[in-house]
């Protein structure tokens, strides 16, 4: 059986439904330095253990989604809407 993530929209689905576009961190200012900017584009830890991505849903809502996800085990541990604000989880 095919890993399988809950999306919030469509529900639990197939993860060939998803493209995985990147780490979901933090971008530096516009106005940050050189170096700043160029840490953030090629310059990436491999972390072992949980780590959030952004997964696009392109087979079915077309959200934009931050999968965390065990970098050992493959296992997804949570999913939320990119939209929502961390803390801000749940409003609407």
């Amino acid at each position: 059986m095919a890993s399988l993530v809950s999306c919030p929209y469509c529900g639990t689905r197939p993860k060939e439904e998803f493209t995985i576009k990147g780490a979901a961190l933090p971008r530096p200012a516009p106005d940050a330095p050189d170096e700043a900017w160029f840490a953030h584009v090629y310059l990436r830890d491999n972390p072992r253990g949980g780590y959030e991505e952004y997964w696009h849903h392109t087979s079915g809502c077309r959200r934009w989604l931050v999968v965390t996800r065990d970098t050992s085990t493959h296992e997804v541990e949570g999913v939320r809407d990119a939209a929502v604000s961390p803390n801000r989880e749940g409003a609407a």
